[in-house]
């Protein structure tokens, strides 16, 4: 995290309410410290419908949800990371008022999340979540964030 690794990245607002405060200079920001390797990234904010239409679609789970994360694997490890990185704009704030986070912070959270996903962490058992949480804290820290995890 301390060099920057290529990044090629793509920043599509279907929903346009967070345009003008979760701008692309922020996103290139939070993505770039979470990559651990070159990445091909593209971000969409959706409104609750079709976050809610993409979650059944490939989790099976009616609701929209705050990130969804689809990497597009590689043949071999020598090809940048590659993944569409969708976040339901209204889930995202409601959860940041319930949280009681500012906008900002939470937005960066789901960001590092949804980039840490892309590359093949996830937080199905304690340990991976364990690790992934870890990661997380570390990134967001060095980002001057506080512990999202943190009550």
């Amino acid at each position: 995290m301390a060099s920057k690794n290529k990044l090629s990245l793509t920043v599509q607002f279907a929903d346009a309410s967070l345009a003008d405060v979760v701008t692309r200079p922020l996103l290139r920001r939070w993505v770039q410290a979470a990559l651990l390797a070159p990445a091909e990234l593209t971000l969409r904010f959706v409104a609750t419908a079709e976050g809610r239409a993409l979650n059944r679609d490939y989790r099976h789970k009616d609701y929209a949800t705050n990130v969804l994360t689809f990497p597009y694997p590689g043949d071999d490890d020598s090809e940048p990371t590659r993944a569409d990185i969708v976040f339901c704009s209204d889930v995202l704030v409601q959860e940041a008022l319930e949280q009681k986070k500012s906008l900002l912070a939470h937005a960066a959270h789901l960001v590092v999340h949804g980039v840490l996903h892309a590359q093949g962490y996830d937080h199905e058992d304690d340990a991976d979540a364990a690790e992934m949480e870890a990661l997380e804290v570390e990134i967001l820290a060095g980002l001057g964030l506080d512990n999202p995890y943190a009550d």
